[in-house]
């Protein structure tokens, strides 16, 4: 054993009623051993282990941290989120290279917040500029960190494991300067958890603006938005949740309006938003009845109509026509004798196309707010001398792995991603340093672990057809139909995966064995989530308001022919992560891995089960022994 690890085992390593601060020099590696001594840990309000929930405030995040981990070694004091914040930037100016660093873990876990105490950290660290670019720089500050309540309300909800979810992931990368200056940034949104819109869970609420919009709003914007209690929507009251514990509505929403400011939203634009998620509350209330003639839908009070109408801009007769009917087309994609006509919609497909407009809606408001965000760090950039070398350091908050009583859709996208991150990290780490213990010859014992490449490529594979080929070519095909297309997709899957070893299916469901664990997913609403089509009809609509602000929100070109394949969500989605997962490997990434400890959301509280599960699919063991090895040899 070298001097170097004899002397971080007397710091990090000494044996107390408090654990040990640096898991490397535990001198025995299992999962009870780290279960155990995150336990200690945590019972005595030391949160950070070299991060488990503490699920209270705890007095550690002040200016005299900033002070004390700022330029330290990371052995010289105790664990803090401070220091790895600070090895990366150091790291980032000295070798002059991106740095990225990865949160993971579940719902709950303390991802997001983690991620702003390492945003308020290096905003805190970094150089200010020198002469007329010290002030620009301070601006860009501003809104790296005061950006946070405005996306918060915009995509954070309360849901059963955590009264301040995260329901989309995000990118943020902050360029700087050589010297360390800010200089502009950068968010990249992904998956937001657009069914909340116009379905939350029982016990969960909807996104926190439209609470904060019922409940905070002045008398005026009550009045000309049409604002009442949350119980008299039907997109909030069907949850039958209108509070959340530790969110303050009326707080967040004046730090929201704050934040349109600092982000330089203009007086118009902040009108046009609210009025726009007020619209989408107003569209929840319109109801639909059996008509005369069977399997055709109608308004039950068409005064419900008015002001949604109002508030998007367009007339309540076209408002009701896209609403009841649909163009349909004969003749397949692209086919020559195609012809279009009208077809009036029964209930459940009046009630879909409704909530299809919601959840364009309100995710075209959330992409504008995103991108707002970044066009104030750009305006700004614009502004400053530039040097010729940018560097970059990315901060990636993503929802954590999903397993609940019904996994839908939307898990299994949010899974996918988890995959693929989680890959990074043992090809960054578990596989990779092992090589290299090979390649110098290192005498060591391997160390196994699970590689889940097999399920990635179980999900995305195209040849052969994976989760999500089987799923597109279902889509294609059956694209102008809803019935039985679930079943068919299932049918397919079987047929095309059936004897993989992370795979088992029914008649109506999947499992896929993650690497975190098994899921089952319920097929119902599949293909059509997957389609996630929004009608020509309800685009040129949005194309005729009245409003500049919603008709900038459908610039795209109707396509009356048809000859286009669709685009499906699966595909953005692995489009997205492929870019994600090339962005981050231009990166030396660090890691957080966030732990925790109960579902109770009480301090205190331990559950040892639910801890060892996620000590051993985040792979801690494997990893600390990695890293042992690393130790004692360099």
């Amino acid at each position: 054993m070298t001097r170097i690890f004899q002397y971080l085992s007397a710091i990090l390593g000494r044996s107390t009623d408090e654990g040990v601060e640096d898991m490397v020099l535990l001198s025995k590696v299992t999962d009870d051993q780290i279960t155990d001594n995150l336990k200690k840990r945590i019972q005595a309000d030391l949160m950070f282990t070299y991060i488990v929930n503490p699920f209270k405030k705890l007095p550690y995040f002040t200016d005299k941290e900033i002070e004390t981990y700022h330029g330290s070694a990371a052995y010289e004091h105790p664990p803090h989120i401070y220091a790895l914040a600070d090895k990366m930037f150091q790291n980032m100016i000295v070798d002059e290279e991106n740095q990225c660093v990865i949160i993971s873990g579940e719902s709950g876990a303390g991802k997001t917040e983690s991620a702003k105490l390492i945003m308020n950290y290096i905003a805190a660290v970094s150089s200010r500029g020198s002469g007329t670019t010290a002030g620009l720089v301070d601006e860009i500050k501003r809104i790296i960190l005061g950006s946070n309540p405005l996306l918060e309300s915009f995509g954070n909800a309360k849901t059963l494991r955590n009264n301040n979810s995260s329901r989309f992931g995000k990118y943020f990368e902050i360029n700087f300067s050589k010297n360390g200056s800010p200089m502009g940034g950068k968010i990249s949104n992904f998956l937001l958890e657009k069914s909340r819109v116009v379905g939350p869970s029982k016990g969960e609420r909807n996104f926190h603006i439209f609470y904060q919009m019922t409940t905070a709003a002045s008398a005026t914007e009550k009045e000309q938005l049409g604002m009442m209690e949350p119980k008299y929507f039907h997109y909030l009251n069907t949850s039958g949740e209108y509070h959340a514990d530790g969110i303050n509505d009326v707080e967040e929403f004046n730090g929201m309006k704050a934040a349109m400011d600092v982000c330089q939203i203009s007086v118009a634009d902040k009108h046009a938003i609210l009025g726009l998620v007020a619209a989408i509350l107003h569209i929840g209330n319109i109801d639909f009845v059996e008509g005369e003639q069977p399997g055709t839908a109608v308004i039950r009070d068409v005064q419900t109509l008015e002001f949604p109408a109002y508030l998007l801009g367009v007339s309540v007769e076209m408002l009701q026509g896209s609403l009841l009917s649909r163009v349909m087309r004969t003749g397949g994609i692209g086919s020559k004798r195609a012809s279009m006509y009208n077809v009036p919609l029964n209930v459940e497909q009046a009630q879909n196309t409704r909530d299809a407009l919601s959840k364009a809606l309100y995710s075209r408001v959330f992409d504008w707010v995103v991108q707002a965000v970044n066009r104030a760090m750009a305006d700004l950039a614009k502004n400053m001398i530039r040097n010729n070398q940018i560097l970059c350091l990315g901060v990636l908050d993503i929802f954590g792995f999903e397993i609940f009583d019904k996994n839908g859709f939307e898990q299994f996208c949010i899974n996918y991603v988890n995959e693929r991150l989680q890959q990074i990290f043992i090809e960054l780490t578990l596989k990779s340093e092992q090589e290299e213990y090979q390649r110098e010859g290192i005498k060591w014992t391997p160390i196994d672990y699970f590689n889940n490449k097999i399920v990635v490529e179980l999900i995305e594979s195209k040849k052969p057809p994976g989760v999500m080929a089987i799923l597109d070519d279902v889509c294609f095909t059956m694209h102008a139909v809803t019935e039985g297309a679930d079943q068919k997709f299932v049918q397919k899957l079987e047929g095309a995966v059936r004897g993989h070893k992370h795979y088992q299916g029914t008649q109506s469901q999947f499992v896929i064995h993650h690497y975190a664990g098994s899921v089952t997913y319920d097929c119902d609403g599949f293909t059509e989530s997957n389609k996630d089509t929004l009608f020509k009809d309800l685009i040129q609509l949005m194309q005729t308001t009245s409003s500049q602000f919603i008709r900038n929100l459908f610039p795209e070109e109707v396509d009356d022919s048809d000859k286009k394949r669709p685009t499906t969500v699966s595909f953005k989605i692995k489009n997205q992560s492929q870019e994600l997962v090339d962005t981050l490997m231009r990166s030396t990434p660090s890691y957080v891995r966030c732990i925790k400890p109960n579902e109770t959301k009480r301090a205190k509280d331990w559950d040892s089960k639910r801890v060892e599960h996620q000590v051993r699919y985040l792979n801690l063991k494997e990893n600390i022994k990695v890293r042992q090895v690393y130790m004692r040899c360099y």
